[in-house]
């Protein structure tokens, strides 16, 4: 009897220990075990405005003779994209919620299915106003505007640029981002001064610009405790670090996170 439990004994200890080393075929973990184990999560959420409902600024007025390109510029009432509240719901567009450092990333998306995204300039306006890039992608510069817009970055880490763009041009020009930002850039068209966007630059994933009622969603983040930071144009850093725990395998609504009407003033 001793000698048969001695060989039902050796083999379980053999394979515990080549499972340990990780060993292939042994049963070790990987990412995509830890993947389809659920050891990630998701989190949702809205901005709010906090008090009366801020109206946004008219930059150029239909049918000012003076500005720039006016038959394109101002064929119609140009409004402000610095600050865009929804009058219904009180929800505050434009709003980025971002990890400012990313460790672990899920194997997904540890490169973007994107490798390309478009930056438009369309009736003297960016589009979109806010705009996410990872480093691993490139940003095309279009425009469908007949006029000659100019597009120049201002960033901290990465090249700046500054280039123009002829009327209509669809093929566009490339930009290349290969350094994380510590917070959104601002970009500019110095041809027409209201024409101002701000671009994100992170090298993972986990980041989200705010719809037009506040809404967004970060997918599959870490399980565990982090500290988003959240930032906005009006007045800059919302919150620096603002903690979430991340519930594995679930989504984890945060509901409202309200931003104060008189800290949304346009800069």
């Amino acid at each position: 009897m001793m000698r048969i439990r001695v060989w039902l004994f050796l083999p379980v200890v053999a394979i515990g220990i080549l499972a340990a080393i990780g060993l292939p075929g042994t049963g070790a973990a990987t990412e995509d075990d830890a993947a389809a184990e659920g050891e990630w999560g998701s989190i949702t959420g809205q901005f709010l405005v906090e008090g009366k409902v801020p109206q946004r600024k008219v930059v150029v007025e239909r049918g000012d003779a003076q500005v720039k390109d006016a038959a394109i510029c101002a064929a119609d009432d140009i409004l402000s994209d610095a600050v865009v509240v929804d009058p219904r719901t009180k929800g505050v567009a434009n709003v980025f919620i971002y990890l400012p450092k990313a460790e672990n990333v899920h194997p997904k998306l540890k490169t973007s299915e994107k490798k390309e995204v478009v930056f438009d300039q369309q009736g003297c306006r960016f589009i979109p106003h806010a705009l996410f890039v990872r480093t691993d992608q490139r940003v095309v510069v279009k425009s469908n505007d007949n006029c000659t817009h100019n597009t120049h970055t201002i960033p901290l880490k990465n090249q700046a640029v500054n280039f123009p763009l002829v009327p209509g041009d669809r093929k566009g020009q490339e930009v290349k981002c290969k350094l994380a930002e510590k917070q959104p850039i601002k970009v500019e068209c110095n041809i027409h001064p209201w024409m101002r966007a701000l671009w994100l630059i992170l090298d993972h994933p986990y980041a989200a610009i705010s719809d037009e009622e506040g809404k967004f969603t970060i997918a599959d983040l870490p399980a565990g405790e982090h500290e988003l930071a959240i930032w906005h144009e009006g007045q800059g850093y919302v919150q620096r670090k603002y903690k979430v725990t991340v519930v594995a395998g679930k989504t984890t609504d945060l509901g409202v996170i309200k931003v104060a009407a008189e800290r949304l003033a346009e800069k």
